[in-house]
């Protein structure tokens, strides 16, 4: 078995730390553990036998054990295993040893559910404010089960700033968002800047949180949540449809019908391959070069109608629910889908021997927002980011889902790390994506849809589920429940690692590089409805109240 070697390593140096170890498949391990036993395990794993760190949640286990539960999930690449590490600490002031200062991948985790759940992490390198709005009350945490999902906190402060870090000495703040002009969403980058160069920078994000997940174990049922999962993400939706159903399916024990598993997968490639066609244009139009910018649009959009003709949407498909999907792939469809393909890498292949030999374009992306295995293993840092990197992962190989178990491709790394490296494996993943899906449609298998289900899921139980997105792998872990939904279902999208290594990837580069540095790791913001200006006469900061914002709007519109 896979995960009985990892579980005896911990056993023999842990025993009598680990009350109770489960593992439900080959691939799944789950560790309970003593509170004071959660940080060396954690360093164990992490720095001895070199897993790669996932995610830490926090979860309010009061209703039905009388206590909170943290986990930190790790990845153990090579042996195609996925391992939780969970503990239980009391309902009064619920606390557990951080682990960021050994794992710096674990920094937003921990913050978050201190925020959402008020779970200190005891001596955390940087314990401030993440996911809360600034004018959010202190001592209110939302996610707890005591709280209602539609909760407005009475004392919520609109005039409440958020405290900045100081910058460093001759450093000026030039504020790099909430709104850009190359920023499709909000995101708000204070950057401290010496001349030109970039010395550091601070990230405040988070600001229109929209509480799915609260939503989720509140109000919404099993399936009724994949409709909510794929509204995470504008470009991955599947990828969240797919994964949350997953992390059900393998908490019941449940498998999927063959052809589903199928259909799954084509359609996950289908998204792989708007996603990639539309940021290999998006980062062609940031430094300039808008005619790639318009040939990779072009090129796109057959792909966009075939998803459309499969599932009724160009995006949010609607596929998946628990057991199995909704769409059909008819002999029609199968026809229709290979001439898109057909079509989509003979074009295709000119435009990337373009980008690829151009001489400008290696010019202002060579050298730019540099990572390297180090960076990408203490950050947690996925997908593109990584394989440009020269680290060798990708979940459809490593914890192979759907039916990628069942089709052969390769996976594309580079070894500079940089801008351009992160081009150069997008650019090449377009025909993996195009031979996995043209693989399931020769392979694809008759039979069902969808599983008949009687009766309702186990509750209690955990299940795990990383599926690779375009941008990197997204991650869910559920907690099966009562009333037909989950007790806790916690989501974590690439972009939530791979903005942690942005200060590092600009850290002493120019100014001017910074946009191009972020576009490179297709980064996905929520919404905003506030922003902070500075006068440039007098140096005066300010943030705007959402009200403010609404007025301004409407005084704009009345504006002859």
């Amino acid at each position: 078995m896979t995960a009985q070697p990892i579980l005896d390593a911990i056993k023999q140096k842990f025993g009598t730390a680990i009350p109770r170890a489960d593992i439900p498949a080959n691939n799944r391990l789950f560790v309970f553990v003593e509170p004071p036993a959660l940080k060396p395990i954690c360093r164990f794993l992490f720095e001895e036998q070199r897993a790669r760190y996932v995610i830490g949640i926090g979860s309010d286990d009061r209703p039905f054990s009388g206590q909170f539960l943290v986990a930190h999930n790790f990845a153990f690449d090579p042996q195609r295993l996925l391992c939780s590490i969970l503990t239980r600490v009391g309902p009064e002031n619920p606390a557990v040893e951080s682990v960021a200062s050994v794992i710096p991948a674990a920094n937003w985790a921990e913050r978050e559910f201190q925020d959402l759940l008020g779970i200190q992490p005891r001596d955390h390198p940087y314990p401030k404010r993440l996911v809360l709005p600034d004018g959010w009350p202190d001592g209110v945490h939302p996610l707890r089960k005591d709280v209602p999902w539609n909760h407005c906190p009475p004392d919520y402060d609109e005039n409440r700033e958020f405290a900045f870090d100081e910058p460093p000495a001759g450093c000026l703040v030039v504020p790099f968002g909430p709104f850009h002009p190359t920023l499709d969403e909000p995101a708000h980058f204070r950057l401290y800047v010496e001349g030109e160069m970039v010395r550091g920078c601070e990230y405040r994000g988070f600001m229109a949180h929209r509480g799915i997940e609260k939503l989720a174990e509140s109000v919404l049922t099993y399936n009724e949540i994949p409709m909510a999962a794929e509204r995470i993400c504008g470009i991955c939706g599947c990828v969240h449809n797919v994964a949350y159903v997953q992390a059900v399916e393998q908490a019941a024990a449940l498998a999927p019908p063959p052809r589903a598993e199928y259909i799954r997968t084509v359609m996950l490639e289908i998204e792989r391959l708007h996603s990639h066609l539309l940021w290999v244009g998006l980062a062609c139009h940031i430094v300039g070069f808008d005619t790639l910018f318009m040939q990779s649009f072009r090129i796109r959009e057959p792909i966009m109608k075939a998803a459309e003709a499969i599932s009724g949407n160009r995006k949010t498909y609607a596929l998946c629910l628990v057991g199995g999907v909704r769409w059909e792939i008819t002999p029609e469809l199968k026809a229709q889908l290979r001439q898109v393909l057909d079509r989509l890498e003979t074009e295709w292949k000119p435009v990337a021997q373009a980008v690829l030999q151009d001489r400008n374009l290696q010019i202002r992306t060579r050298g730019i927002g540099v990572t390297d295995p180090e960076l990408v293993r203490n950050y947690g840092l996925i997908g593109p980011v990584a394989r440009a990197a020269g680290v060798d992962i990708d979940c459809r190989r490593d914890h192979p889902y759907a039916a990628y178990d069942r089709v052969d491709f390769q996976v594309i790394v580079a070894d500079e790390g940089d801008v351009w490296s992160r081009l150069v494996v997008r650019v090449k993943e377009v025909f993996e994506s195009i031979s996995i899906i043209q693989q399931c449609l020769d392979q694809m298998p008759n039979g069902p849809l969808q599983l008949s289900l009687e009766g309702e899921l186990p509750s209690g139980r955990f299940g795990l589920s990383s599926v690779e997105a375009p941008r990197g792998e997204s991650h869910h872990f559920v907690i099966t429940g009562e009333n037909n939904r989950p007790r806790r279902w916690r989501v974590r999208a690439p972009t939530y690692q791979n903005l942690q290594g942005i200060p590092a990837m600009i850290q002493d580069q120019q100014l001017a590089d910074m946009t191009i540095t972020l576009g490179s790791i297709d980064p996905c913001f929520s919404c905003t409805d506030r922003l902070e200006t500075i006068d440039l006469r007098s140096g005066q900061q300010r943030v705007f109240a959402p009200e403010e914002l609404v007025q301004l709007a409407r005084n704009f519109r009345k504006t002859p």
